[in-house]
């Protein structure tokens, strides 16, 4: 997650940058990459004893619909990032943690802390700075309405991020389990099959498959350069959300939305770095809210559960929410031979 996501975002703007327009194109390499995901399970099925998770209705219907969700999500994303400088679409995109708390508490049951409310205050203070300030970083060639649209597309991607990582782990809850570390490379290969189609139907139906070799002659970095960021951006993606995914099977949806948050500080400094971003006043004062946001959560945690095992933290919802007795246990295990 701290390399992969940055790493993307970054890649996001400098494809707009230096002369990149398809906001469809710039979605559909956040699922390309689904292949490499699926190859990396084929060590596992090699290994004997170990099978496909049998794809029932409702987990086909789960891996849809939040493939479909992922797939808004990114283009939500691309298109926020066609009018905000990295670093700033970077600060805004922390709001996902307050959202995934939110989520997480009316889909799975968590508790909503005062540590976390304490961060969902601070991360949305962090969040109106940067709009009392948005004059001073709009890139060049965007106006101020078509750089309110994007923060406002980068808000409402952070929701929608913030419900897809509830309900990434409420399929481990639910269909998945936590017994093998091979269902986090099939939910992820399922899930961007499923973007996947859902983008290619779009670069398609819009034409912006036709303007990659102009895209292409015209970047600023050359037509090597142009192939590279695209390249990359599919990688990168993939990595970041492969990492998210795993943080939500070994611990929760809301650890991976602190961590996405800690992603803001990275992405910053690189943007800062690697693509020539503004660096002010205000943007360094919500910068500091944002880390000031995740210290409090990280020391509210640590100070409200000292007593938390890895056990715990690996199936916090999975043995709250399923409760069998021994025998019944005996009873499903005997229908679970039966079915392979």
């Amino acid at each position: 997650m701290l390399v992969g996501f940055p790493a993307s975002r970054i890649l996001s703007r400098l494809y707009y940058e230096d002369g990149g327009t398809s906001i469809w194109l710039l979605a559909w390499t956040a699922v390309a990459g689904w292949p490499l995901t699926a190859l990396a399970l084929l060590p596992f099925f090699m290994k004997r004893g170990t099978v496909p998770t049998r794809l029932t209705w409702g987990l086909l219907m789960a891996y849809t619909v939040l493939g479909l969700l992922t797939a808004v999500d990114n283009l939500l994303y691309s298109w926020a990032y066609c009018y905000l400088p990295a670093s700033t679409a970077s600060l805004i995109s922390a709001s996902s943690l307050p959202f995934t708390a939110i989520f997480a508490y009316f889909l799975l049951g968590k508790k909503v802390t005062a540590s976390i409310f304490n961060a969902i205050g601070i991360i949305t203070a962090a969040a109106a700075i940067l709009a009392l300030d948005s004059s001073s970083d709009m890139p060049l060639g965007v106006s101020s309405k078509q750089y309110a649209l994007g923060f406002l597309l980068d808000v409402a991607g952070s929701a929608l991020h913030g419900l897809i990582f509830t309900l990434s782990e409420l399929i481990f809850v639910k269909y998945l389990g936590r017994e093998s570390t091979h269902v986090i490379l099939e939910q992820q290969a399922m899930v961007s099959i499923v973007g996947f189609a859902f983008t290619t139907i779009g670069v398609i139906a819009s034409g912006d498959y036709a303007v990659i070799t102009l895209e292409a002659d015209a970047f600023t970095l050359g037509s090597f350069g142009y192939y590279m960021v695209l390249v990359w951006s599919t990688i990168t993606l993939q990595v970041g959300i492969l990492g998210s995914v795993a943080v939500m099977y070994s611990a929760s949806a809301v650890l991976a939305g602190v961590l996405n948050a800690v992603v803001v500080p990275v992405t910053s400094i690189g943007a800062v770095l690697f693509v020539n971003d503004s660096i002010d006043g205000f943007k360094i004062v919500s910068l500091l809210l944002t880390g000031w946001g995740f210290g409090s959560y990280i020391y509210g945690g640590l100070n409200e559960a000292p007593s938390v095992t890895p056990a715990d933290l690996s199936e916090p919802l999975y043995k709250n929410m399923v409760n069998v007795s021994v025998s019944d246990h005996d009873e499903i295990e005997n229908v679970h031979q039966n079915h392979h």
